[in-house]
């Protein structure tokens, strides 16, 4: 379970990255990265490029579908829990506020005192 815990991360880092250079890749309405490649780079990544909008689809749904996953491994594999369980007030405990007999008030300490 471990292992593919680690392969989904990997494919998530490189997922990522591609996703990056894709989006970069593509020509939006004022150029974009593509027009760095020069002629070779608008061939491929041209305005009609239907390939390369089908790829960062694919892309993004890799890197989507790889952090879901990611995401229910980690808390599949997970037995503890950042909070602790909030386990029920024990009698003689600090914060059991009784009154004392005589009806005063509590010391300050928390347990009354005797009077003599």
């Amino acid at each position: 379970m471990e292992l593919l815990v680690v392969l989904l991360y990997i494919l998530f880092v490189i997922a990522a990255i591609v996703l990056i250079v894709v989006v970069l890749l593509q020509e939006g309405k004022g150029g974009g990265f593509g027009e760095a490649l020069g002629v070779h780079g608008r061939e491929t990544f041209g305005v009609g490029a239907k390939g390369i909008n089908t790829f960062t689809g694919v892309t993004a749904a890799i890197f989507l579908s790889s952090a879901l996953l990611i995401h229910v491994l980690n808390r599949s594999m997970s037995t503890s829990s950042v909070v602790p369980d909030a386990a029920p007030a024990e009698s003689g405990s600090v914060f059991d506020t009784q009154t004392p007999a005589d009806g005063g008030t509590p010391p300050a300490g928390g347990a009354p005192t005797e009077n003599k």
